[in-house]
């Protein structure tokens, strides 16, 4: 059955691009693949975007049947010409092409992306509560499926809507609606639409730009592909090469490899032997360095993940905007100030972290497109005239009028979108700033290396190919690249190495036209976001110090240069008559590049290999049903969680021990237990979605830490204070069932609250008592 529910959630993804395409069409009328890529994505935005605002007066059925007949009505809107229409004639607009290699090829590039991750998931469909955000998203999922409205309550702070963003889980669950899922199938199906979405994504926008740029379009897209689904850092193929290596020489490497990444010796020279998915994960000490492989075979139905393909649309949106010629003003106004920030809204919702990176992007095709980005401004013409007069040059004037003017053209449309997000961001209570980093822990050169490496190399050689028009000015730029690299290792700051040269010669190749184009764009967008995140970091309680500031940037990063890397390595393969005088020849030029193109995949892809044969060898659940595993390993706790999922109903509050590791008052016996990342800490109000009193501390990053061990404390008084503390706790919170199982055993020893004459036994097992608060 679960091969039909596969084939089934692939129809309904069909089904809703074949929706989206239209508007898609009008969207990227422009692009090489008339943006079928994106179709999907964009339905979503409008199905979503429609059930959220329904959501907040009543949410299910209703909002979901909304937003279908919008999305409906604005694909016909989009698909028909309108003045036919007028004349009763059923036409077709001529912006909706239908070229069918270019379907076929997207929808191929999709579906085998889906049947990776659901091979993956097959084989380790769990949620388990360690190694990820698991229990998170999962739980996310239940209780939007228990809302009646929108804000859900969160599960894990009874009474309070949830304070993360859950646009992305919204989304989840109304294709679980759509498809009649439940949450257990539903979580590992909409991962896998996901990475589809991301890499057919990458394919589109990387084939379109190399389209425009005269390189070979399929081999770009396939290139872009290939770097975002299965591509790693450079850590495994480092282990290979130098386990390879004689002894003497490769403990040598070893021990300034180990030290530049935080790791031991004996560990990179263990190699094979010593593999693991996760170490290339965490590179640079203190900070996380994923990437999509990575993240799609650990198995997060994360915000970080979902939010990708509508980060990717947003880039495309700003792509399209690069394409409009400066006299097509209105669809200019429409793409800055409507598409993006409707795209930017929901974003804030299902990812924000990624929104200033949408707006970065934009911001960076403002500043070099074409058309000057004043004159999308009412009187801006004129604006830019008078600033064209009154400063001493030319160069200058540009500078201030396309940069500048760029920057509050930009900060117009991250208002709109920030606006349009307003209703989740008024009910995010958590305090965040932003601070310096200090010097010591910024990140060395080798770490950086090996993370970025690779596309460093490849954006390298190709803005040197383009600026440099003979031998001399290929070694002067090598000078000062040099130069650049002896300045990081002695001011400590190591990443004016690795961005510095590429930022440079990004920014003089796009203004002085050096034949190049939006894929500059986005190198410069992805060096500049590294180089932020050298500097300053987001104060929060995910991780210490910078760890998810890096984390969450990182990752944009990889998506961001994916493209432009398949890009580059189709222009590699060619090569121009006249873009440098150093190679004898084209077909020398072309040769060279086909060299490197094979090079860099040699030195990625490697992971790709290990990981995969690993996970394969060591998992083998055959099933994609998230929850399957509680049945092997907890049977009896199981039963209590489907017992109560089957009783309770919405407004129920369950009582179990917090997801912490202390006990504020000392009233527990053992405060350090369950903590969190561990099965013990909240199952029964996870699995379920109906909310506890205090889950998991991860409420601590939302709510502050006063508010969140308070509850804590008043948990601990319901279980083992006095009878009126315990009482009092019960009423105040509305606690309808109280789960006791071996958490709350081993936390709290002799647990009294069962003495209380308002509490009675519901349902018992060998390992879990529940009981009903009359």
């Amino acid at each position: 059955m679960e091969y039909l529910l596969v084939a089934w959630w692939l129809l309904a993804y069909a089904v809703l691009g074949f929706l989206g395409y239209p508007i898609a069409a009008r969207l990227f009328s422009r692009f090489h693949t008339t943006g079928v890529g994106f179709a999907l994505p964009i339905a979503l935005v409008i199905l979503t975007t429609i059930a959220y605002w329904i959501g907040h007066l009543t949410f299910g059925p209703v909002a979901l049947a909304a937003g279908l007949i919008g999305l409906t009505l604005i694909s016909a809107l989009c698909a028909f010409d309108l003045d036919a229409l007028r004349d009763r004639q059923l036409t077709l607009a001529e912006e909706i092409t239908w070229d069918q290699n270019t379907v076929v090829a997207s929808a191929t590039v999709f579906t085998l992306a889906f049947f990776l991750v659901v091979a993956i998931r097959t084989a380790d469909p769990a949620v388990s509560a360690a190694g990820g955000e698991k229990f998170l998203d999962y739980g996310l999922l239940r209780s939007l499926l228990r809302a009646e409205t929108l804000p859900p309550e969160s599960m894990w702070f009874a009474g309070e809507s949830v304070q993360y963003y859950y646009g992305g889980h919204l989304m989840t669950v109304l294709l679980a609606l759509l498809t009649g899922t439940s949450a257990d199938f539903a979580y590992n199906l909409a991962l896998a639409g996901f990475f589809a979405m991301v890499v057919v994504g990458v394919y589109d926008l990387a084939a379109s730009i190399a389209a425009h740029r005269g390189y070979p379009a399929r081999f770009a897209g396939l290139c872009g592909a290939v770097f975002v689904g299965l591509a790693g850092n450079l850590i495994t193929a480092g282990w290979r090469i130098i386990t390879s290596l004689p002894d003497q020489i490769a403990v040598a490497i070893a021990d300034g490899w180990a030290q530049g990444v935080g790791t031991e010796p004996d560990t990179v020279l263990a190699g094979e032997a010593g593999f693991s998915y996760w170490a290339p994960s965490r590179i640079i000490p203190g900070t996380i360095n994923e990437f999509p492989l990575f993240a799609w075979l650990n198995g997060d139905l994360h915000a970080h993940m979902m939010g990708i393909p509508f980060l990717l649309l947003g880039i495309a949106l700003a792509f399209s905007y690069w394409l409009t010629p400066e006299p097509d003003r209105r669809w200019r106004q429409f793409l800055l100030f409507v598409a993006v920030p409707i795209l930017g809204g929901l974003q804030v919702i299902v990812d924000t972290w990624s929104v200033p990176t949408i707006i970065g992007v934009v911001w960076l095709a403002l500043t070099f497109a074409p058309a000057h980005p004043l004159t999308v401004l009412p009187r801006g013409a004129s604006a830019h005239a008078s600033i064209e007069k009154r400063l001493p040059t030319t160069a200058i004037a540009t500078e201030v009028g396309r940069t500048g003017g760029a920057l509050i053209v930009a900060a117009i449309v991250g208002g709109l979108s920030f606006a349009l997000g307003a209703p989740f961001l008024l009910t995010a209570t958590s305090g965040q700033e932003i601070s310096l980093l200090a010097g010591s822990d910024r990140s060395a050169l080798s770490g950086l290396l090996i993370v970025h490496g690779a596309f460093v190399a490849a954006f390298g050689l190709y803005l040197i190919g383009r600026i440099a028009p003979s031998r001399t000015g290929v070694l002067a730029i090598a000078a000062a690249v040099g130069v650049t690299l002896i300045a990081a290792v002695i001011s400590s700051f190591a990443i004016l190495a690795v961005a510095g040269p590429l930022l440079l010669l990004g920014w003089i190749a796009l203004r002085f036209d050096r034949d190049v184009g939006f894929e500059t764009a986005l190198l410069i967008g992805g060096a500049g976001l590294i180089g932020i995140v050298e500097l300053v970091y987001v104060v929060e309680q995910a991780g210490p110090l910078r760890l998810n500031t890096v984390f969450k940037v990182y990752f944009q990063v990889w998506i961001v240069w994916s493209i432009a890397m398949g890009v580059v390595l189709s222009s590699f393969i060619a090569p121009r008559e006249k873009i440098a005088q150093w190679w004898p020849s084209k077909q020398t030029r072309k040769t060279a590049g086909i060299v490197v193109v094979v090079i860099l995949f040699a030195v990625t892809l490697p992971y790709a290999g290990y990981a995969l044969a690993d996970h394969f060898a060591n998992n083998n659940a055959g099933t994609l049903h998230a929850t399957q595993f509680t049945e092997e390993r907890y049977p009896e706790e199981a039963d209590a969680i489907r017992w109560l999922d089957a009783e309770s109903e919405r407004g129920d509050v369950l009582l179990e021990a917090p997801g912490a590791s202390i006990s504020p008052e000392g009233l527990a016996e053992d405060g350090s237990h369950p903590g969190i990342y561990t099965w013990r800490a909240n199952p029964a109000s996870t699995l379920t979605g109906v909310p506890t009193v205090a889950g998991w501390s991860h409420e601590v990053g939302y709510r502050g830490d006063e508010a969140y061990y308070a509850r804590v404390t008043e948990v601990d008084r319901a279980f083992v204070g006095d009878p009126e503390a315990q009482q009092a706790v019960l009423d105040a919170y509305g606690v309808t069932y109280i789960w006791i199982g071996p958490t709350e055993e081993q936390r709290y020893g002799e647990i009294s609250i069962t003495e209380l004459e308002t509490v009675e036994l519901a349902y018992e097992t060998g390992a879990v008592r529940i009981y009903r608060v009359r």
